[in-house]
């Protein structure tokens, strides 16, 4: 095992190339732009198509033409660069087309500022663009899964035919840690029967086009889609459920701080748990059937203003336990307060 010290951001650049990613078209922006940096050389070596487009519009565009061609594709941006590709990703899964697309989520609304954060949630999960759509979302908390859940990405928008969402964040993308950095492999561009492949003279034109949208039964096409989807792609990490009487619920960067406050909340005498979604959606609400009869409440630690996983812990949970929340803005959670809120929980005071 060849372990390589790699940036976030670069190691989930190189993981694309490894999946036979051959084309990525975007727009550089703060902080992911070491993303568009790395594979602007490093697709040349490969033979692969770099573009740094005019704007974030132009680079979902180009994305959704490429992968109508039959090329694995991504493209990455973050905060209101993120935001401009929502109806790109609208068109993406109308036409049933695989993409892999990037968030390295930033602080704010509008312009917002370059300093990390994990405020982007509501749209990764919810969807920002028209219709009724959802699309899977893979939360990287190390350099490693930055790389392990890219290579991933790639596999499963073409087992569904559907765009597949990247959440990393400044802290993932710009830290530097030890990666092992999955194989190499090559992808061929013409194994699709659905793909736009030249043709000759007399020759009917393909199409991508939605049939089902005329046919009368693409809801249920959806429907059933997005049904395997929660079925099948449930992917979570679960630390200490069988005994805790307060569990921790968190992804990314806060997670990392959430297994430390188990740690040492566990070296106290506190029972305390952890359940770290991989996937925002379809979230993993399997997880949260493992909770034991002495789970007393839930506890998000995220990094935004409102606490936006809240919903969805509920949801999970179906209401049948209180469900807290510790954000912070640009700060990373710190391990002592999760801790001290953790003990007001347990006590039934005010957290």
């Amino acid at each position: 095992m060849e372990y390589v010290l790699m940036k976030g951001n670069e190691a989930l650049a190189e993981a694309a190339i490894r999946a036979g990613c051959r084309f990525f078209s975007g727009y550089p922006i703060t902080p992911q732009s070491e993303i568009l940096e790395y594979l602007s050389w490093r697709m040349d070596e490969v033979e692969g198509e770099f573009i740094q487009t005019e704007s974030e519009l132009a680079g979902i565009n180009m994305l959704l033409g490429a992968s109508a061609a039959g090329a694995r594709v991504i493209t990455s941006s973050s905060g209101p660069g993120f935001s401009l590709l929502q109806e790109g990703i609208s068109y993406l899964v109308a036409a049933d087309l695989p993409a892999v697309i990037v968030d390295v989520m930033r602080y704010g609304n509008g312009l917002g500022d370059i300093g990390q954060s994990q405020g982007d949630y509501w749209q990764l999960t919810r969807g920002g663009g028209h219709g009724d759509y959802r699309v899977i979302v893979l939360a990287p908390a190390s350099v490693q899964e930055n790389a392990d859940l890219t290579y991933l990405a790639f596999d499963l928008s073409e087992k569904y035919r559907h765009p597949v969402l990247i959440a990393s964040d400044a802290a993932i993308g710009q830290m530097v840690e030890k990666v092992v950095l999955p194989e190499m492999q090559e992808h061929d561009i013409d194994k699709f029967n659905w793909s736009i492949k030249g043709c000759k003279k007399g020759e009917e034109q393909r199409k991508i086009t939605n049939l089902l949208y005329y046919m009368g039964n693409y809801d249920s096409f959806l429907i059933d889609k997005y049904k395997s989807m929660e079925g099948n792609e449930q992917r979570w990490e679960s630390i200490y459920l069988e005994d805790a009487e307060v569990v921790l619920v968190s992804y990314g960067i806060s997670s990392r701080v959430c297994k430390e406050a188990v740690k040492v909340a566990r070296k106290q005498g506190i029972k305390l748990g952890l359940i770290r979604p991989i996937t925002l959606w379809p979230f993993p609400i399997e997880a949260f059937k493992e909770l034991s009869d002495k789970c007393k409440a839930l506890m998000t630690v995220e990094m935004n203003i409102l606490g936006q996983m809240v919903d969805d812990v509920v949801l999970a949970v179906n209401n049948a336990y209180p469900v807290y929340k510790y954000t912070t803005v640009k700060d990373v959670p710190e391990t002592e307060i999760v801790i001290e809120k953790v003990k007001k929980i347990i006590l039934d005071e005010e957290v």
